[in-house]
């Protein structure tokens, strides 16, 4: 299993509100960066697979091509769970799977009563002895961070705080990445046709690349959308287009597939996120230090080709003021 390490927060500054990935947009249209192009995409169904073809222009603006299987199990029912976070609903089959639970492990000395109380469940607990209530209520609370957490790892939902002290609920993005990879175990063959998996900047840069270059849709609030408009990698491949968590997500797993054993952290700040790749900062490389691992960082979103290392002006600045919210995907060597 993945090691999850937890999220760390930064304080932020109070002024930090830009819309990131659609000033980026903007920003290319003003400047000399080199822009993305997607010159073509097809994608052709055989049977139980569909194949997706792409030509695009890689940073040097050479053209670049690939093609890429993906079957229909991958495309259509993998993750076909994944729904936007609904805290009414959530609730209800948390405590519908405590009751549950209440019943195989019977409370000693004590009886629990669910109360339907200004549209919230609360729970009574009686009993004879107050010592019998006490150890009940701590066993209750128990009982409801457990199911909690399964409500919450079978659909693929984490609690988040963003850099400015923001709590939601947002898409689990590091066991979306972890849970695609076995999709996209193909694709090592194709780009390793490429460009040489011994060269972690190259195969790194042309994944980049190839990403940047898939059409940009706008990110929802992870805060007030709860997951709204997240395509995982399979269905941002489906549909040719994805936000800028999408286009982390299929990233991370891509590179995954094909360094099995290559440390990440998906970075987040407002409206905008990356990734940061565990390997040797060379030069002006933008990077930052988790949990005693270095990552060195780059923009999967687009339309801008930036190079592993090079960051927007404003994901730039957010990392220099400390404005972002980091969590690591530390890789299992299981693939």
């Amino acid at each position: 299993m993945i090691k999850m390490v937890r999220i760390m927060k930064i304080e932020p500054s109070f002024y930090y509100s830009l819309a990131i990935c659609g000033f980026t947009a903007i920003y290319c249209l003003l400047t000399t960066c080199v822009q993305a192009e997607q010159l073509s995409f097809t994608k052709e169904r055989h049977d139980e697979t569909y194949t997706f073809t792409y030509q695009w222009l890689d940073h040097e603006k050479k053209l670049q091509s690939m093609r890429l299987n993906l079957t229909n199990q991958a495309l259509f029912n993998h993750f076909r769970q994944l729904k936007t976070y609904k805290s009414e609903f959530a609730q209800k089959t948390i405590l519908r799977n405590l009751k549950k639970q209440i019943k195989k492990q019977p409370l000693q000395g004590a009886q629990a009563f669910f109360l339907q109380r200004d549209g919230k469940m609360t729970i009574q607990i009686k009993g004879q002895e107050d010592k019998n209530i006490v150890k009940a209520y701590q066993q209750i609370k128990e009982m409801e961070q457990k199911a909690t957490d399964k409500y919450f790892k079978d659909n693929y939902y984490q609690a988040f705080t963003t850099a400015d002290q923001q709590f939601g609920i947002k898409v689990n993005h590091i066991d979306i990445a972890h849970n695609s990879v076995s999709d996209f175990k193909a694709i090592k063959m194709t780009i390793l046709e490429k460009v040489s998996i011994k060269d972690i900047r190259q195969v790194t840069n042309f994944v980049l690349a190839f990403v940047q270059s898939i059409p940009y849709s706008t990110l929802e609030s992870r805060i007030s959308s709860s997951g709204a408009g997240f395509n995982p990698p399979a269905k941002l491949i489906w549909e040719n287009q994805g936000d800028c968590d999408s286009k982390m997500t299929l990233t991370a797993t891509i590179l995954r597939a094909l360094m099995p054993r290559i440390e990440m952290a998906m970075i987040y700040i407002d409206q905008h996120a990356f990734i940061g790749i565990a390997i040797p900062v060379e030069g002006s490389d933008m990077h930052i230090k988790h949990e005693g691992i270095t990552y060195v960082l780059a923009e999967p979103t687009g339309p801008a080709l930036y190079r592993l290392g090079k960051l927007t002006p404003e994901s730039e600045l957010a990392i220099k003021q400390k404005r972002y919210v980091a969590e690591a995907y530390l890789s299992d060597g299981s693939y």
